[in-house]
């Protein structure tokens, strides 16, 4: 494990989902405990839009499209606030307009609510968040990585809004954790096995996975828009990620697929390690030539 990144896992909390309720406000907390973003330059906005979905719009100026962005949380934790700091460091870095989506978390709010949340988000940015419509991108850390797939993957099978880019880092895209880094990282910073397995069940409930809920069960990645992926070594989600990335090449997807050495689920914000700088400017340079391209 990278040495910057090591010196912090014992000051992480305990990866534990049994409570939800205590889990968010400890998430929170963390949060709150940071340094606010500098958003000079950025205009912030708040909306409600059609479905009762809020959402937090970061416009840089001089703003080269957008992407509809999802928090990660394990599909329980995370909201607007805590996941300010980073929509903020991307729409700065990446000079794109940043649509945070405060979907519904479960398990209050199962399957489909986040993915339903989500995909009203990207119709209401292609339509009425005044940028080019022909350069929307999606994505997202961990399980908002995930969602922003399966919304690529519905957007295709509905015919839906053009997304331009998929931006997908750490995503956990697969319920079934049969993949070797899933059977075998149980007790990895952050991200446990356990730990894990109850984000599943907190979405899923009692339902058999589908391919909008775990885009790894998807038969067919054909059609879908170009993507970035990046995955953590020392993360039982790792190798969803990379046979992710594989399938959809091997389904005509142009991919950048980059697996960071050294690092652990979620070390993109220890923004004091070295690594994880490059982490966040690797992501935003990501989005920038998606948006571009």
């Amino acid at each position: 494990m990278d040495p910057e990144l090591e010196a912090f896992v014992p000051l992480f909390p305990r990866a534990d989902l049994t409570d939800p309720v205590g889990a968010r406000a400890g998430l929170a907390a963390l949060a709150a405990s940071a340094p606010p973003p500098d958003t000079t330059g950025i205009d912030v906005t708040d909306h409600v839009i059609p479905g009762d979905v809020p959402v937090r719009v970061y416009r840089p100026q001089d703003a080269h499209g957008a992407i509809v962005w999802s928090h990660g949380g394990g599909f329980v934790m995370g909201d607007l606030d805590t996941e300010h700091p980073w929509a903020a460091r991307v729409a700065e870095l990446a000079g794109a307009v940043v649509v945070s989506v405060g979907y519904r978390r479960a398990p209050e709010h199962r399957f489909p609510a986040a993915l339903d949340d989500v995909y009203n988000a990207l119709v209401w940015t292609a339509k009425d968040a005044g940028v080019d419509p022909d350069r929307v991108a999606v994505g997202g850390h961990s399980a908002g990585a995930g969602i922003s797939a399966a919304v690529a993957l519905r957007a295709r099978d509905e015919h839906g809004p053009a997304i331009r880019f998929q931006l997908l880092n750490q995503p956990e895209l697969d319920d079934r954790q049969e993949t070797w880094s899933a059977r075998n990282f149980t007790d990895t910073p952050w991200m446990t096995r356990d730990k894990l397995a109850m984000t599943w069940k907190h979405y899923l409930g009692d339902s058999p996975g589908t391919a909008y809920a775990a885009p790894a069960r998807a038969t067919d990645l054909s059609g879908l828009p170009p993507a970035y992926i990046s995955t953590a070594e020392f993360d039982p989600l790792r190798d969803e990620g990379i046979t992710y990335a594989l399938r959809l090449l091997q389904a005509g997807v142009s991919v950048e697929l980059h697996q960071w050495p050294g690092t652990f689920h979620g070390s993109q914000a220890i923004l004091s390690a070295g690594v994880s700088q490059r982490q966040v400017a690797e992501l935003a340079a990501a989005l920038r030539r998606g948006l571009a391209g």
